[in-house]
């Protein structure tokens, strides 16, 4: 977890992209997924509220890492994580699937930043609050400053937040420009941002772009393909904390974006809109 910052080497080529599972393995995966969801409603409803904020986080890290070995997601993790030392810091990633959200808590606490239609999604907006997730309106633009107060509270708190600041997805084969609107909080809790870029690699280190909740893929449809995966490698690239005191928003955003896309290699995305839904998008 402590590789040096740099474009990593290649995942060892391949003839074939990444084959798919057995369907009798993809059966048992979505089982196996159903009873852990309905494990996590449990601790959620009864022993959540009974934990401090360090406890919570800890019991939401381990339910996100038997998410991702449920589904056969290998996270590999480049760059130095932040010291447990650290209180708070705004994280902001390039968002390609909903599996993002489990593979960075699996390694960094954190509190999503997610649009207000999740809230009302059957189990998973349940889940998604009572977990501290932030909720945002992104049909009323007058919103942003009331979540970018919120957001500035939680991290004058002490607490790690995470943003997905192109406000929707891509296949992972382009960048969307950063919105900049949500940054403000961290700029008035004198925090650090720390970009993360995200990548999913194929055997042969072509992009994974199957996996992508994106376009007019539906959920099911996306669980679906990624059920069928034989395995998923993700890579979660940490890069250098940028500074958000005396920035503006735009400036802040350039900076990160550029680390981001220049790691990752990727050109602004042109392509459509997100699926209606997805967790933890966010102006």
């Amino acid at each position: 977890m402590k590789n040096p910052v740099a474009q990593p080497d290649p995942i060892p080529k391949a003839a074939l992209n990444n084959p798919a599972a057995h369907p009798l393995i993809s059966s048992l995966r979505l089982l196996r997924l159903l009873l852990h969801v309905s494990q996590g409603v449990l601790t959620a409803a009864i022993l959540l509220p009974r934990l401090s904020h360090a406890q919570r986080q800890q019991r939401i890290q381990r339910w996100s890492a038997k998410t991702i070995a449920i589904l056969n997601v290998r996270v590999a993790v480049y760059g130095q994580l932040p010291p447990a030392t650290r209180h708070s810091m705004l994280f902001i990633a390039n968002h390609i699937s909903w599996i993002d959200i489990w593979a960075i808590l699996q390694v960094q606490p954190v509190s999503f930043v997610a649009k207000s239609e999740v809230r009302n999604w059957p189990v998973i907006g349940w889940l998604a609050q009572k977990t501290g997730t932030l909720f945002i309106e992104r049909t009323r633009r007058q919103d942003t400053g009331r979540a970018a107060s919120s957001m500035e509270q939680e991290l004058r708190a002490g607490k790690c937040l995470c943003l997905f600041p192109e406000g929707t997805t891509t296949n992972g084969t382009e960048l969307r420009p950063f919105k900049t609107g949500l940054l403000q909080s961290a700029i008035n809790a004198e925090v650090m941002v720390s970009p993360i870029a995200i990548r999913y690699p194929n055997p042969d280190g072509s992009t994974n772009t199957v996996i992508a909740y994106y376009g007019d893929v539906t959920m099911m449809q996306s669980l679906h393909a990624i059920l069928r995966q034989r395995e998923i490698m993700v890579e979660l690239h940490f890069l250098p904390p940028v500074p958000a005191l005396g920035q503006e928003r735009r400036q802040l955003s350039s900076q990160a974006r550029d680390a981001i896309s220049s790691l990752l290699h990727l050109p602004e995305h042109k392509a459509p809109e997100t699926p209606a839904g997805l967790p933890a998008a966010a102006p």
